[in-house]
């Protein structure tokens, strides 16, 4: 099995900057793609960002062009940089990781990001 851990969540402002991290171990070398998926207040979760075993990120069109999605191999780590933070960012924000050939999701237990205005 995955065990996901994230840090990085906190206050900010609107218009300032965050960085997650998501430390993965246990079965690491089963993982393929990893994201980023947030939950708001009253709505459902909802993919932010998604990168390959080999580095291609993918974005939900409302934090394109602001948030950045990276991955460290070596480290087992992904990184969600948010930039230009709006109050509608606000949600609790769950790492994920994928295990394809193993048919498998596995979870964080969410950071919380709060952009204030």
């Amino acid at each position: 099995q995955v065990q996901l851990a994230e840090s990085g969540g906190g206050l900010v402002q609107a218009g300032g900057s965050l960085r997650l991290s998501c430390l993965a171990s246990g079965s690491i070398f089963s993982i393929n793609a990893m994201g980023w998926y947030r939950q708001a207040p009253g709505k459902q979760r909802e993919l932010v960002a998604r990168i390959t075993s080999g580095g291609t990120p993918s974005y939900a069109d409302s934090v394109k062009g602001r948030f950045t999605i990276s991955r460290d191999n070596a480290k087992n780590t992904v990184y969600l940089q948010m930039n230009s933070l709006k109050p509608e960012d606000t949600a609790d924000y769950y790492c994920n990781a994928r295990a394809t050939m193993q048919g498998k999701d596995y979870w964080g237990k969410g950071t919380l990001v709060t952009v204030s205005s």
